[in-house]
């Protein structure tokens, strides 16, 4: 399946001057290689290096999704209102950074998905598996 060229049109109804058309591909299926967007708008663009740096960016993206899905910040006996608005706070955090996860992995990029999934496994291994256990679990 190859990808789709999608111009974007502007609020003026224009899709560019000649000089400067708006075309982006829409990947169908997973890809690899370098030149991806994701998240932002010309991010990382098509440069190698900062593509590595948008994988780091996402590798650490997924390892707080587990960390804040791990770790316990409220201490028993505290204020349960407070500490209910807390983690009501920690848990918008989450969901937030678990989409934006979830939306750079919608690029189809085969590095981006891999990156992910990694940081998943890394922040599940550190805050689940060897500390930050709540109580019982394990």
């Amino acid at each position: 399946m190859s990808p789709i060229a999608v111009a974007i049109r502007h609020n003026d109804g224009s899709t560019g001057d000649g000089n400067h058309p708006h075309h982006r591909i829409l990947h169908t299926a997973f890809y690899w290689g370098t030149e991806a967007e994701f998240l932002f708008p010309g991010w990382p663009g098509k440069s190698p290096g900062m593509y590595a740096l948008a994988l780091v960016f996402v590798f650490t993206l997924a390892v707080l999704v587990e960390g804040l899905s791990h770790c316990n910040v409220v201490k028993p006996g505290s204020n349960r209102v407070a500490g209910g608005f807390f983690q009501t706070g920690i848990f918008a955090v989450r969901a937030g950074l678990a989409y934006m996860v979830m939306l750079a992995v919608m690029s189809y990029n085969g590095g981006v998905f891999l990156a992910a999934v990694a940081g998943h496994a890394v922040g599940f291994a550190v805050f689940k598996r060897l500390g930050f256990r709540r109580g019982s679990d394990s």
